[in-house]
């Protein structure tokens, strides 16, 4: 096994916020989000010769690098700095010698290392701009040369805990006049060394086996399903859903197995190492999509059309990656838009009440609250990567148009339930290769939902006992199943994908 070290491209690096991060990390806010890069940042002190004799010098590096990688993946650390501290005392050869300024090219040795595998690069040519010294007889503290430049990529052939330190350090120190001409001597170069033993890496980067889920398969086509009419009712059915083509039908049990074995393995981590939360700024972004489906009404033995319901989702407001224990945690909102309203679009079922009364009603599911939340947990030590997502949601129920046996039942303005239920939904998928429901490319989420009893139905005498007795749940029992298909997300990143605009799904029975 080697540590490669390239020489990078001499251009500037910078990752926009717009463009390739988030088109890279945001897109998919689940497995093939622990490509996501961080900003790093370390703090060191070293020692340094200076003719008036050894002086403490304390130098930051950062830079930008990836929380996670492939074997033999380029990383290019981005945005690279060093900013070194030279106190007053440091300076006295500068100030002897009549300098109003003072520049620097900085080299760094950087010590790449996985495994029992170690590697040195040199960050070589890194320029600080002249800076202003202070006068004598000042109460200063010194000067600071931030150092800039492009760095070699490296690489690691064998998967494990990388980590990328900061060794020796040279500094070739160009002084000036007040009149911009050099002074005599014009430059001192010293080499530094660490002030300490203490191993504080740059960063540490999780290196997958890129021999393990190299190329996704092609997703199965999903049999047509017709779109049902808006007065259909569907055969309710609590019986979990049969797995998606290719998924292991046992996944939700893999995925908390797998989780709980890694948990256990945090007692021997390095508990200052994990878990890493990448800021949303680095992450978040936005996208569109659609959801329909059905829910069942189990004292009306029918079932509900629901949707098509537009959502706008926001990626990534929280994104944890844990490489101690192989898992990375996203959270993300969604907001139901329905002319203008937060609101599921309004839907007419057909019921039999009590068993033998036909009834008809417009149904609206109504978004109260902050936004639904959608958790995603995806366990990375896994070739296939397997993956749970649980949207939450609160509403509530409003019923208008109503009619029993074909004659109008005025149930007034208000007729809803008494208060929010929440409804979750549950999908499991994995993404090498992918199958089921991941929420980028959509699928199929179950669940369940409590309906409260109703109130504020009926003009002139009260029908919340009849709704109450019909519709709602029995005790605080979850027992409305409901399945929604999700259509792939059209992502602002990236406008013109074969996803955008977003489009209506064909939701299942």
């Amino acid at each position: 096994m080697t540590v490669d070290v390239r020489a990078a491209a001499r251009r500037p690096l910078h990752l926009a916020l717009g463009g390739a991060l988030v088109v890279a990390t945001a897109l998919i806010p689940s497995a093939e989000s622990v490509a996501a890069d961080q900003t790093s940042e370390v703090t060191l002190p070293y020692t340094c010769p200076f003719p008036s004799g050894p002086e403490e010098v304390e130098v930051a590096v950062k830079a930008v690098l990836p929380v996670s990688a492939r074997t033999e993946e380029t990383i290019r650390p981005g945005d690279v700095s060093v900013d070194v501290s030279l106190a007053r005392s440091a300076l006295a050869r500068f100030t002897a010698l009549e300098a109003s300024t003072l520049s620097a090219v900085a080299g760094l040795t950087v010590r790449n290392t996985v495994g029992e595998h170690t590697a040195d690069a040199s960050w070589q040519q890194l320029e600080a701009p002249a800076v202003p010294l202070p006068p004598e007889g000042e109460d200063e503290d010194g000067v600071v040369l931030t150092a800039t430049g492009d760095v070699p990529t490296v690489a690691f052939g064998s998967p494990g805990r990388a980590t990328i330190a900061p060794a020796a350090l040279s500094l070739t120190l160009a002084s000036f006049t007040e009149d911009g001409a050099p002074t005599t001597p014009p430059e001192l170069t010293v080499v530094c060394e660490r002030a300490d033993d203490e191993e504080r890496p740059l960063a540490r980067i999780t290196v997958r086996d890129s021999a393990g889920p190299a190329t996704p398969a092609p997703t199965p086509d999903a049999p047509d399903t017709p779109v049902p009419g808006e007065d259909d009712a569907a055969e309710p059915s609590g019986k979990p859903d049969r797995p998606a083509p290719g998924l292991d039908p046992d996944a939700h049990r893999r995925i908390d197995d797998l989780t709980e074995a890694r948990l256990e393995a945090l007692d021997d981590a390095d508990p200052g190492s994990c878990p890493i939360e990448i800021p949303p700024e680095w992450v978040m972004t936005t996208a569109e999509t659609y959801a329909a489906g059905y829910a069942n009404a189990v004292k009306l033995d029918g079932a509900a059309a629901l949707g098509p319901a537009f959502m706008k989702v926001v990626l990534n407001k929280r994104y944890i990656n844990d490489s101690c224990a192989s898992t990375v945690d996203v959270t993300s909102e969604v907001e139901f838009e329905y002319q203008g309203k937060r609101q599921l679009p309004p839907t007419k079922a057909t019921f039999l009440s009590y068993g033998f009364m036909p009834t008809t009603a417009t149904m609206v599911l109504e978004q109260v609250g902050p936004p639904a939340v959608v958790q995603t947990h995806t366990v990375t030590n896994t070739p296939t990567y397997p993956e749970e997502s649980t949207v939450t949601a609160q509403l509530s129920m409003r019923l208008y148009d109503v009619k029993v046996n074909g004659v109008p039942l005025d149930v007034g303005p208000d007729c809803r339930t008494e208060r929010p239920f929440e409804q979750v939904l549950k999908g499991y998928g994995q993404s090498y290769p992918p199958a089921g429901y991941l929420v980028a490319t959509g699928g199929n989420l179950t669940g369940y939902a409590h309906i409260p009893p109703f109130k504020g139905c009926g003009v002139g005498e009260n029908l919340d006992p009849l709704f109450t007795s019909a519709i709602s749940s029995v005790g605080k029992k979850a027992d409305n199943y409901t399945k929604m298909t999700q259509a792939p997300l059209c992502v602002a990143t990236n406008p013109d994908g074969p996803d955008c605009p977003p489009k209506v799904p064909k939701p299942e029975r």
